[in-house]
């Protein structure tokens, strides 16, 4: 497979025309692959930008951005958090395949946020102990939210509670691996952060 090099922001306009088809209904990569393409493709991979996603069903990075099967690096856990595991993935992506773009993808409604807002308001009953790990990396982001007037509406709350999530993320990976910090001082690579609106299907990127 003939590598394609494209710079982050071609990445980026790639991914928002693609969730733009997506929104407005008109998507293109919906067709099977024939027996022949699925065969070359088993040979090698070549994705463009790397996701670091949400695990809820109702967000699949391919879809919602309309690419097609090897387009993507998609890498997907609750509550779009960052732990070791995530950060390696993003690693080997970034390395092997050159790819330009890191994109935090979080979205409204998230059940990680919701479940981290419960835990922290009603500390009575914790969560498992495999959740509570996922909570954990949650918390900072929304314990400072909880200082503020936003802890007298828990809809608003879990709403800017979503983006600070996300923020976080990005920061870890920005700054939490001497290998992707090497990349983004060299202008290889950037992270940026997204929000999808479960409601419109819209993605929002983030300007930080």
């Amino acid at each position: 497979m003939a590598k394609q090099m494209i710079t982050a922001q071609e990445a980026l306009e790639r991914l928002k025309a693609g969730n733009k088809r997506f929104a407005t209904g008109e998507v293109t990569h919906r067709k099977l692959l024939s027996h022949q393409e699925r065969t070359d493709m088993a040979q090698d991979q070549n994705p463009f930008a790397i996701i670091l996603g949400c695990s809820d069903s109702r967000v699949p990075a391919e879809i919602v951005f309309d690419q097609g099967l090897g387009d993507l690096f998609v890498i997907r856990v609750a509550g779009n958090i960052v732990a070791p595991s995530q950060v390696g993935s993003v690693e080997f992506a970034a390395e092997r395949y050159d790819c330009a773009v890191v994109v935090v993808l979080g979205h409204s409604h998230c059940g990680a946020i919701q479940a981290t807002v419960d835990t922290l308001m009603n500390p009575d009953h914790p969560p498992s102990d495999n959740l509570m790990s996922i909570v954990n990396r949650v918390r900072p982001s929304v314990e400072i939210l909880l200082q503020t007037d936003l802890k007298h509406d828990h809809a608003k709350l879990c709403m800017h509670a979503v983006r600070s999530n996300v923020f976080a993320s990005v920061n870890q990976l920005r700054h939490g691996s001497a290998v992707l910090e090497h990349l983004i001082e060299k202008g290889k690579m950037i992270v940026v952060g997204a929000e999808y609106s479960l409601e419109t299907g819209e993605v929002t990127f983030f300007d930080f």
